[in-house]
């Protein structure tokens, strides 16, 4: 088993650092207050690969791996979640089309994302979280175009994407067995983002609500045959679900990092609080989790690099053991930090609720267990 990274991954993840030092880092807190995502500076971190790291070349990508997608997105985590959030959000659309795209789907649309176009992988509904068989959203057939109505939720990137990857169903009365995917424009009549959701953490991502009212979707605007909608929902969480893994535990490492420096500069009892077995053990607990965490997410990535087919459970504990560690680690270094941490003259209160999510969105870490449990039973774990 081989941990030496290629030259070409260490470079992407030098440009990443590089990027999460100087340009993402220096805004998070200004973002996180405002509650405001940097739209353009998004755009250019996507124009710049970090969004289509796994797409082809010949579309516009770079070819990497998912191995590689996880070490940039760890840096770029590192630097802030939310923003990482939005970067990643395009990474997650991608998929769809990635998997199930035709030639001219593929082309024009990854294309646009590498340009710097955002996108918004469109799947939550009000009343259908977890519940993915739950979607009301419709698709309509007449003639040579789709006639969609509904409205998605917590949708990142939702106010401000280019593209739509839209999941609904084309036979209401059969319901979540003819889910299908469809690409929409945001020019599109009908397409109509909504409120922006005021959040406890990732502030610096865009989270919103998105209408469909009677929007007119070409056929050839159709991702796949229909009723391929679950399945292709299903192995692009298989595919990003390391990545929010990734995300994860450079948010941790963030926050530890922060202790790390704070405890050895601060002096309590005639001694740096470093010093002090109680705080030096929680460190030590921090470092193994994060190290155990980055290990599943580069296993589970490197499985979906190589296309196994049944990467399902791995990619489930990936996301879920690391979205656990992220919210651990970070509660922690507050606590170590103790009224600092507390306050916002330190980042490690904004690394506390941005965790929260990780352990959210791509599925609850409760679902991410039935994944897992489901992968047992199956014997392919």
């Amino acid at each position: 088993m081989d941990f030496e990274m290629t030259e070409e991954q260490i470079n992407m993840q030098k440009k990443a650092r590089e990027a999460a030092e100087k340009e993402i880092a220096p805004v998070a807190a200004r973002c996180d207050e405002e509650e405001e995502m940097p739209v353009e500076l998004v755009r250019e971190l996507a124009s710049r690969g970090f969004s289509v790291i796994t797409v082809p070349q010949e579309y516009g990508g770079l070819g990497m791996d998912e191995l590689t997608l996880c070490l940039a997105t760890e840096e770029l985590g590192w630097g802030c979640a939310g923003i990482a959030t939005s970067v990643g959000a395009n990474s997650l659309a991608s998929y769809p089309i990635i998997l199930g795209g035709n030639e001219e789907q593929k082309k024009k649309y990854l294309g646009a994302v590498s340009e710097g176009k955002l996108a918004s992988f469109c799947l939550t509904e009000r009343e259908a979280g977890s519940d993915v068989s739950a979607i009301s959203t419709s698709a309509i057939k007449e003639g040579d175009r789709y006639i969609l109505n509904g409205s998605k939720c917590f949708i990142t990137n939702g106010g401000y994407a280019d593209i739509y990857v839209v999941f609904a169903v084309t036979d209401p009365n059969r319901g979540a067995r003819t889910l299908t995917p469809f690409i929409v424009e945001k020019d599109f009549a009908g397409v109509n983002p909504g409120k922006k959701e005021k959040k406890m953490g990732i502030r610096g991502s865009n989270t919103s609500e998105v209408f469909f009212e009677n929007v007119e979707v070409p056929e050839e605007n159709r991702i796949g045959k229909e009723g391929s909608g679950f399945r292709t929902a299903m192995q692009t969480f298989d595919m990003s679900r390391p990545m929010i893994g990734a995300l994860s535990v450079g948010l941790a490492r963030a926050a530890y990092e922060t202790a790390v420096d704070y405890t050895k500069n601060r002096v309590q009892f005639g001694k740096p609080i470093i010093q002090q077995q109680a705080v030096s053990f929680m460190l030590a607990d921090m470092a193994m989790k994060i190290e155990a965490a980055r290990g599943l997410v580069w296993k589970a990535a490197y499985l979906a690099g190589k296309k196994e087919k049944r990467i399902s459970a791995n990619s489930a504990m990936a996301k879920a053991y690391a979205g656990d560690v992220a919210m651990e680690v970070t509660t922690d270094v507050v606590q170590v930090m103790g009224g600092y941490g507390y306050i916002r003259d330190y980042p490690v209160e904004k690394y506390m609720r941005d965790a929260k999510i990780m352990q959210i969105y791509e599925g609850t870490n409760q679902v991410q267990r039935l994944v897992i449990a489901d992968g047992i039973s199956r014997g392919y774990v």
